[in-house]
């Protein structure tokens, strides 16, 4: 059996396919900006751990400017006192852990959290959705925090 021209282009782009995707996939992937992210309970057993701040080195590449320019911006408004809103993320996130840990509510959850900008992503499972509410108002009170992204999944 012969293949005709634009099979045999089919099969050879579609081998290149695989070959990008392929190659894209085993890209090492790594914490560029050093964003973050702790597990803070580990109860629920079934609970798939969730993707951290992790980005090939292209990706960082395309982000670095733009990180730069959010980050600038809050300190350049006057909304932040610090020069970059990412450098509260290194106090934010293990003081959110403390407040999560002291709570008591949360002990029968598994729970991960992230920062990026004085934004705190809540990551995992939780038990119900009332839950998942009481852990976001718990962390939108603490000081610095500029807003709470919650991807949290029930059990």
């Amino acid at each position: 059996m012969s293949l005709t021209a634009n099979q045999s282009l089919l099969a050879i782009a579609s081998l290149i396919t695989l070959f990008m995707v392929t190659a894209q996939a085993e890209e090492a992937r790594s914490n560029y900006f050093n964003d973050p992210f702790l597990n803070v309970t580990s109860a629920i057993k079934d609970c798939p751990v969730p993707a951290g701040p992790v980005l090939t080195e292209a990706q960082a590449r395309a982000e670095a400017h733009s990180r730069i320019e959010r980050g600038t911006s809050c300190y350049h408004s006057g909304q932040c006192r610090l020069p970059n809103s990412y450098l509260y993320d290194q106090e934010i996130i293990p003081r959110a852990k403390r407040a999560i840990e002291a709570d008591g509510r949360f002990a029968e959850t598994s729970i991960w959290i992230e920062g990026q900008r004085r934004f705190v992503t809540l990551k995992g499972c939780v038990q119900t959705s009332g839950q998942a509410k009481e852990l976001e108002k718990l962390v939108r009170r603490l000081d610095d925090v500029e807003g709470v992204v919650n991807l949290l999944n029930y059990k």
